[in-house]
C-alpha cells in the first residue's frame, strides 16, 4: 500500500505526459514548449518551494499569493517615481520578508491558528495592494527595461537558451532543498512537524524557528512577485492570486511521494510540474480554465486523503 501511494503520483505524472504526447504530437515534447514550461512555472516553483518550509511544520500560509502581489506592486510604484531598480528590489524584498515575520509572529508568539492568522493576513496585503496601486496596473513604459529584460535573458547551452526565471528558480529550489534537508535548522524544523511540544522540551527553540520560517516563506513569495512582474513588464493588486493554491497543491501532491508523508523539495518540484503539464496541455487543447480549477481542488482534496490515511495507518 505503501509503494503504491509513494509511486501513485508518478504514475499519473507518466500517463499525463503520455496522453499530452499523444494528443498533441507536433508541439507537447518540443524543446520550446518544455522551456516555456518551465519559464512559466518559475514563480510557483519558488512560492512551492519555500511553502514547504512552513508546512514541514505542519503550519500553512495562505498569503503567499498576496504577498506575490503586495512585492510587485511596491517595487512596480518605486519605479515610477523614478528609484532606482535596486531600491525597488530591495524594497520588496523587505516587505516580503517583514511580511512573513509578522506571519510568524502571529502564529508562533500570539498564538493565533495559521490558517486563521494567514487568511487575515491575506486580506491585509491585498488590500495594501489596492491602496498603493489605487487598483490600477501599473503598465511597461513605468518599468525600467532593464528590469523587464532580465526575464527575457538566458544562458545559452548549445542551441538551447535557459530562460533566466527558470535559473533563478532553479537556484531558489536549491537553496531550499539545502536548508531544510542538510542544515540544523531544517532538522529541527522537520523535529517541530513531528512534535512540538517533545521538541519544546528538548531545548529547540520553536517560537523563533517558526517565525525565521515564515519570513523565509514571504520572502519566497516577494521574489515571484518580482519575477512575474519582470516576465509582463508590469504590476496588479491581483498577479499573485493563483499562486497559493496551487504552491499548497504541489506540496501535498509531493508528500504522497514521501515514505513518511513529509514534505520534500524535491517532491514538492514533482507536484509542480504535474499541475505545469497539465495546465500548458489543457491550454494547448483550449481546454476551459474553470475546468482546471476544478481538476487542481480535486487534486488537493485526492493528496490531502492519500497522506492523512498514511499517516493513521502508520
Amino acid at each position: 500500500m505503501q509503494k503504491l501511494r509513494q509511486s501513485g503520483t508518478i504514475i499519473g505524472f507518466v500517463l499525463i505526459i503520455a496522453f499530452f504526447s499523444f494528443q498533441l504530437p507536433d508541439t507537447f515534447l518540443t524543446a520550446r514548449n518544455l522551456l516555456n514550461i518551465s519559464q512559466q512555472l518559475s514563480m510557483l516553483s519558488v512560492v512551492a518551494a519555500t511553502m514547504t518550509i512552513v508546512m514541514v511544520m505542519n503550519d500553512f500560509d495562505l498569503s503567499v499569493g498576496s504577498m506575490a502581489s503586495l512585492s510587485g506592486i511596491v517595487a512596480a510604484s518605486l519605479f515610477v517615481n523614478e528609484y532606482s531598480i535596486w531600491a525597488g528590489i530591495g524594497a520588496a524584498l523587505v516587505v516580503g520578508l517583514v511580511g512573513g515575520l509578522f506571519n510568524g509572529i502571529l502564529v508562533s508568539v500570539v498564538g493565533i491558528l495559521p490558517f486563521v492568522a494567514t487568511l487575515g493576513t491575506l486580506t491585509v496585503y491585498s488590500g495594501a495592494a489596492f491602496l498603493i496601486s489605487d487598483g490600477k496596473t501599473i503598465f511597461g513604459r513605468d518599468i525600467p527595461k532593464s528590469f523587464s529584460d532580465f526575464s527575457r535573458g538566458g544562458i545559452e547551452v548549445g542551441s538551447i537558451k535557459i530562460p533566466m526565471l527558470t535559473i533563478t528558480a532553479g537556484f531558489i529550489i536549491f537553496i531550499c532543498w539545502y536548508i531544510l534537508e542538510q542544515t540544523n535548522f531544517g532538522r529541527r524544523l522537520y523535529a517541530i512537524g513531528g512534535n512540538r511540544e517533545a521538541s519544546y522540551l528538548a531545548g529547540i527553540k520553536v517560537v523563533k524557528l517558526r517565525m525565521f520560517a515564515f519570513a523565509l516563506t514571504g520572502l519566497g513569495a516577494a521574489i515571484a512577485g518580482l519575477m512575474y512582474a519582470s516576465r509582463v513588464a508590469s504590476a496588479n493588486p491581483t498577479q499573485g492570486a493563483g499562486l497559493m493554491l496551487d504552491a499548497i497543491a504541489a506540496v501535498f501532491l509531493g508528500m504522497t511521494m514521501s515514505k513518511q508523508s513529509e514534505p520534500r523539495v524535491i517532491f514538492t518540484l514533482i507536484g509542480v510540474l504535474v499541475l505545469g503539464v497539465l495546465d500548458n496541455g489543457m491550454t494547448q487543447m483550449r481546454v476551459d480554465s474553470y475546468v482546471r480549477e476544478i481538476l487542481v481542488g480535486l487534486i488537493v482534496i485526492a493528496a490531502v486523503a492519500v497522506s492523512s490515511i498514511s499517516k493513521a495507518n502508520r
